[in-house]
């Protein structure tokens, strides 16, 4: 559905009103200020030496804040709806991510804390109104993709039903991590339950065990990566423990139903909830589904995930389907192979990871472009000639966390995130924000002009850097 959104060539902030002055982007009357978030903005400006870098930072780490939140506290439990940015539709995936960097900050600011609480309350009760859907509206408005076919009736709040399994997992990571910041154990109350039942259910039913489930997907569309292949259930898979995914986090539809990353991430996150459901709800019998399924998952990517490359040795495929076919690519969109080591830090020190890292970020994936304004990865969402800045935020971030696996005064790696983040700067065609692609060639050709999870991640990369002991980097 992105694409119908997402247009090249968008227009240019005339460079005198910023590039060359560096006039602040941010609206006059923010959505929702933060005092915490406001502070932060003041002391890691004060680390950024490059003045350009500085604006775009003070521009875009805010940016959820600013322009996506919608709170309320009409029902007495806090809850906020958040857009992705020009699409009025709130994505699972990417409001657990735009609001992330911030839950650092919540313990110091009871307003911000309330404003991300809303964000996981609203979570679990989209996902219990249908647990295969990626994006919903806000309210039973029927706005979306209302014409495709996927087995059940639309429900009006459901923007697009595309079955993916980072929908599941982004909730949990945010629910998990605002747990551990602030204490505060409100959110885990009977949606989170219920949320938690419809995780475990839709993932049992798509390991495909005793046959494909309820679920299809079959749109009327000119793109391919639109609809499934057979009749909407996508090409057959041999059940091995794994999970088929319908999607991609781009929103494209998978070659081969056992997408890799979002099954490590699957993993990761069912031992987050085993932890909450255990120690907060004394539901030890969930729990223990879930660390079971955990277990099942992570062996089965142990056994079917891992191929043997010609020039990088054993690598993890994008997506397999338990016959022995693999795919050998990244798509830029998070969960990727590239941000597993960003996702799930401890991956950093795995060698496969690293070859595999290696791999993504070379010819060898057909994603991959090298061109005049820099090199990253793209994907077949938009086309084959344009880089994604998220690849290239994905590869500083886990260029931090490699270096830290070995070692706190590691600086092997300072090179490659001083490049991400020239590129970064030099990519935003005038306008201070950070874009969905951009041309390999030409960064004025860009897609989506406010896309607020890039924005806000571009925010967070910045700020580990200035945290972690990297600010001379900036």
């Amino acid at each position: 559905m992105r694409h119908l959104y997402s247009l090249l060539g968008a227009m240019l902030l005339p460079l005198s009103a910023c590039a060359q002055t560096f006039e602040s982007q941010r609206p006059a009357e923010p959505v929702f200020t933060s005092q915490a978030v406001e502070a932060k903005i003041e002391s890691v400006s004060a680390k950024i030496k490059d003045p350009k870098l500085r604006w775009m930072f003070r521009n875009c780490f805010p940016n959820t804040l600013d322009t996506t939140v919608n709170f309320s506290d009409s029902t007495g439990t806090p809850r906020t709806f958040v857009y992705t940015g020009d699409i009025h539709a709130m994505w699972l995936r990417d409001s657990g991510a735009q609001v992330w960097p911030y839950v650092s900050l919540c313990k110091d600011d009871p307003a911000l804390r309330e404003l991300i609480a809303g964000v996981i309350n609203c979570q679990f009760s989209l996902l219990n109104i249908d647990p295969y859907a990626n994006a919903f509206n806000d309210g039973p408005t029927g706005a979306g993709a209302t014409s495709d076919d996927t087995g059940t009736p639309q429900s009006p709040w459901v923007f697009e039903r595309k079955w993916e399994i980072d929908s599941h997992c982004y909730p949990v990571r945010l629910a998990y991590e605002y747990w551990k910041v602030t204490g505060d154990v409100s959110v885990f109350g009977e949606q989170w339950l219920r949320a938690m039942e419809n995780i475990l259910e839709t993932f049992t039913v798509q390991q495909r065990k005793t046959g494909d489930g309820p679920y299809y997907f079959l749109r009327v569309t000119d793109r391919q990566l639109d609809t499934k292949a057979r009749v909407g259930k996508g090409h057959p898979v041999k059940p091995t423990g794994l999970i088929c995914s319908s999607f991609r986090p781009s929103d494209d539809a998978t070659q081969f139903e056992f997408l890799v990353p979002s099954n490590f991430f699957a993993v990761s996150i069912l031992r987050k909830a085993a932890e909450i459901l255990a120690t907060v709800n004394h539901e030890k019998t969930m729990a223990r589904r879930c660390t079971a399924l955990a277990d099942e998952v992570e062996g089965a990517l142990k056994k079917y995930a891992v191929v043997q490359h010609p020039e990088f040795g054993p690598v993890y495929a994008y997506e397999v389907d338990g016959f022995g076919n693999s795919y050998l690519m990244d798509d830029a969109n998070v969960p990727s192979l590239l941000s597993l080591g960003y996702l799930i830090p401890e991956m950093a020190a795995d060698p496969v990871y690293r070859n595999t890292r290696n791999l993504v970020w070379s010819g060898y994936n057909p994603y991959f472009q090298k061109g005049k304004a820099g090199e990253g990865i793209g994907g077949p969402h938009i086309g084959t000639m344009v880089i994604w800045p998220m690849s290239v935020m994905m590869k500083a971030f886990t260029a931090m966390n490699m270096s830290e696996a070995e070692g706190p005064d590691c600086k092997a790696y300072d090179k490659e995130i001083k490049d991400c983040l020239k590129q970064l700067r030099d990519t935003d065609a005038g306008t201070g924000f950070i874009h969905e692609s951009h041309d390999k060639d030409d960064a004025a050709k860009f897609t989506r002009s406010w896309f607020a999870w890039a924005n806000t991640l571009f925010g967070e990369l910045l700020v580990r850097l200035a945290d972690h002991g990297k600010d001379y980097l900036l």
